[in-house]
């Protein structure tokens, strides 16, 4: 049952009980004040699709059409889910971080992407009426744990730090992008809503590619393990994107609701039909480009570390629940393919190897707590 609430006060107190039932720790990440942050808007009027030219709407009133108010609505809900499920997901982390820099990295990543939650909680609250507070409600009912988290990647478990790493590198860059999309949407408290939260997403980057770094720099973790996780998060990523010739997308840039991830770049119209596949090559394209820098620190090129094939273990689109190899080759036999994901997929034995080694001193490049406030 979906908890009413009459105001974003009331919203609040269900936030705090939200924290409560995932079993958020008391403490410095309980104590942060949470408030929702706006930027300056860069361009006043909206800058794509049919109402290009015309100022942007500063409330749902000022929307002309009930299917773009709609549209919008499921945005923001898909935007929030996934900062609350971050959290659920990654929370079990907090009780053995390998310094305290990995600690207050955590915690930080978390504080924000609660931050993140609330802000798109404010929105629904604040310009949508009792759907939007029921939307938001629903945002902290839902739980990752569960399964019952909208998107496929916030509903996988975040186990290890190998895991969190991998996450805040590919999963959270994914969040980079659609934030991007989002910053130029014609809703004008949406789109200012996206600087300040894409400032924050940057800190969860970085947190990612440092790790990644840091752990292939000390060189205990085998690179083989490594790539394991690398195929466990990458094709939930590639699925963060949408399904292919998404009619969605098509509406909700011809809605001027979001953009391109480089829509300030481009005069020319895009193939509305192919959004989704432009964004995923263009993040492909991204995180080859950081896998290969994971590379330099792995003296044996046999064991270089590698981006699969768009294919490869798809939920979502037309690859999806088709056999296809981390190379993009397809494998006819069932049976032959449950094989196959056995030995490319993290299994029970390497979330042990990867725990014993997480015991281990120096299995992660130290960093200074204190090189955080630098």
């Amino acid at each position: 049952m979906v908890r009413k609430l009459h105001n974003f006060d009331e919203w609040i107190d269900y936030f705090r009980y939200w924290q409560d039932s995932i079993g958020l720790p008391q403490g410095e990440i309980r104590n942060f004040k949470f408030e929702a942050k706006f930027g300056d808007q860069e361009v006043p009027h909206i800058e794509f699709g049919h109402y290009k030219g015309q100022r942007k709407w500063p409330t749902v009133m000022h929307i002309p059409d009930q299917r773009i108010r709609d549209a919008l609505l499921n945005l923001i809900v898909y935007q929030g889910d996934t900062e609350f499920a971050s959290v659920e997901q990654q929370r079990n982390l907090l009780t053995h971080a390998p310094s305290d820099y990995d600690l207050l990295a955590l915690m930080r990543v978390m504080t924000e992407e609660m931050r993140h939650g609330w802000q798109m909680s404010y929105l629904l609250c604040s310009h949508f009426g009792d759907e939007g507070k029921r939307e938001a409600a629903k945002l902290l009912e839902r739980r990752a744990d569960e399964g019952e988290r909208l998107l496929g990647s916030f509903n996988e478990l975040v186990d290890n730090w190998l895991d969190f790493f991998t996450y805040t590198q590919f999963i959270d860059r994914d969040g980079k992008f659609q934030l991007t999309m989002l910053s130029v949407s014609a809703f004008d408290p949406l789109s200012r809503s996206m600087n300040p939260m894409l400032k924050e997403e940057s800190f969860h980057l970085g947190t990612g590619n440092n790790g990644l770094l840091r752990i292939v720099k000390a060189g205990k973790m085998p690179p083989e393990v490594i790539q394991r996780f690398f195929h466990k998060w990458i094709p939930t990523a590639f699925d963060l994107f949408g399904t292919d010739n998404s009619s969605s997308a098509h509406w909700a840039y011809v809605w001027g609701l979001k953009g391109r991830y480089d829509e300030r770049e481009h005069q020319t119209e895009p193939d509305k039909a192919k959004l989704n596949e432009l964004s995923r090559d263009l993040y492909r394209q991204e995180i080859t480009k950081l896998v290969e820098r994971l590379n330099m620190f792995i003296p044996e090129r046999e064991r270089w570390l590698r981006v699969p094939d768009t294919k490869f273990n798809r939920k979502i689109g037309m690859y999806a629940h088709q056999r296809y190899t981390v190379d993009g080759q397809p494998i006819d036999d069932p049976a032959k393919y449950a094989a196959y994901l056995q030995t490319v997929l993290p299994q029970t034995e390497h979330y042990d190897t990867v725990h014993t080694i997480e015991k281990e001193p120096g299995w992660i490049e130290a960093k200074k707590a204190d090189s955080l406030l630098k």
